[in-house]
């Protein structure tokens, strides 16, 4: 009996420190999430900044003098 409470105790520390492995790489991905997401947001503003250029869209341009 004492041995399989031995047992026990000994899965039950090796489960705890899983979770805690488990804990630290979930925080480290949100961080890493959420870092990702501020370089997005910076790169969709860069993005929509470059697209706003002086040049008319083409079904304003006037036709060239050929035409």
């Amino acid at each position: 009996m004492e041995n399989r409470v031995t047992e026990l105790e000994i899965r039950l520390t090796h489960l705890e420190d899983t979770i805690d492995v488990l804990n630290h790489t979930v925080i480290k991905q949100h961080h890493e999430i959420d870092q990702l997401q501020l370089q997005i947001s910076a790169l969709e503003k860069k993005l929509k900044a470059s697209q706003a250029t002086p040049i008319a869209h083409q079904s304003e341009e006037t036709p060239p003098p050929h035409y």
